[in-house]
């Protein structure tokens, strides 16, 4: 998971402030932008996610609307962005 957790870090630090990522392009950087093998390493993201979330080290929001869990459809941002 710490793959995961690096991941999902270091792609939001690439970002400008207050810009989200999508799960899947976390999923696509742990497998090399892989199409045929991103899917597969998705339930170490969805793990990833819950620790971060659970540590508030990001937040999830889904159109502008923050979310405290990870149900249904949902961006991840930085913990300390205000938007």
């Amino acid at each position: 998971m710490e793959v995961a957790n690096a991941a999902v870090l270091n792609l939001l630090t690439e970002r400008e402030p207050g810009a989200t990522i999508c799960p899947s392009e976390v999923a696509r950087r742990i497998a090399s932008d892989d199409d045929a093998n991103w899917r597969k390493v998705m339930p170490l993201v969805l793990a990833a996610v819950d620790h971060l979330l659970d540590r508030e080290s990001i937040k999830l929001s889904w159109k502008g609307k923050a979310l405290s869990a990870r149900t249904g459809p949902y961006r991840i941002g930085r913990a300390n962005d205000s938007g």
